[in-house]
């Protein structure tokens, strides 16, 4: 039975949703949601369907199931809040702009934390590269669903120290504290399917988004996923290159580089949106 992960950190009438990534945990985000609510936001790291169990919990759940917990997520934290802000890593961060962009009106703000729409850094597999757009394909036909792809050194982390830990937790089977060490076939199959039904919706994406990506991913290349989303949202864009992570930025080198950008960004905008919600003197 999967454990629900999910923590409630609360604090002042501006809410941020933080969303994990593909085989992530809520755990994730944590250093990120202290930092965050130190600085006197009301922070809910979520937990996706499916997640923080086996890799048969996962391979039972579609993208659309994942959205839905985003969405639920998101009305539950709209309830204790006055502004609401999402902000994801990895494939949280695509959750995150589709939200976004089907809630024009209720997201007054995006943090875009590595967006992965596909593995292409330089530590994955030539052939995997090469692959990757058969998984939908196998998933049809029914090919090859017990298998996973797995992960190797160095797991998304710079920080050589923090990868011991994470891998430790991760290799030993806690799901719930680092993530599943595989990644089911099935459950990148899925996310394909998610991330093209995102790229159609960037330019629906009307608020502000800071996006934050390392030069050095190594598991999604700057150039093709967060200069995507640069491109593409028709919000205004704050872009920032983390030069001394890898791919998991809320945990690695720089996480509070990225806790004091995120503050910086949601602060403004919430102030902006205080003023403009002000009545005016005759």
């Amino acid at each position: 039975m999967i454990q629900d992960s999910s923590y409630l950190l609360p604090g002042n009438r501006n809410g941020i949703l933080l969303i994990h990534g593909l085989t992530g945990t809520p755990n994730e985000m944590r250093i990120l949601a202290k930092g965050l609510n130190k600085a006197g936001f009301t922070v809910y790291s979520m937990q996706l369907a499916g997640h923080c169990g086996n890799e048969e919990d996962l391979c039972k759940t579609t993208w659309q199931d994942w959205y839905k917990t985003v969405e639920d997520a998101a009305d539950f934290l709209a309830q204790k809040v006055d502004n609401l802000f999402v902000a994801g890593l990895s494939m949280g961060s695509l959750l995150s702009l589709k939200l976004a962009a089907d809630r024009p009106e209720q997201i007054k703000g995006v943090g875009v934390l590595a967006a992965t729409f596909k593995y292409d850094g330089w530590s994955i597999p030539f052939w995997v590269k090469r692959l990757y757009f058969l998984l939908v394909i196998c998933k049809r036909l029914n090919l090859f669903q017990k298998k996973s792809f797995t992960e190797k050194p160095p797991y998304g982390l710079k920080d050589e120290r923090i990868r011991a830990t994470v891998s430790e937790s991760m290799l030993s089977g806690d799901s719930a504290a680092a993530g599943l060490a595989g990644n089911p076939l099935p459950a990148l199959a899925e996310m394909q399917l998610l991330a093209k039904q995102v790229k159609k919706q960037l330019p629906q994406v009307i608020c502000p988004c800071l996006i934050m990506h390392s030069g050095h991913d190594d598991i999604a290349d700057i150039k093709t996923n967060a200069r995507l989303v640069e491109k593409n949202v028709s919000g205004p864009t704050t872009f920032t290159t983390l030069n001394e992570s890898y791919h998991l930025i809320t945990i690695d080198r720089e996480r509070r580089e990225v806790i004091n950008e995120c503050i910086s960004f949601f602060e403004r905008i919430a102030a902006d949106n205080s003023l403009s919600s002000t009545p005016q003197e005759p």
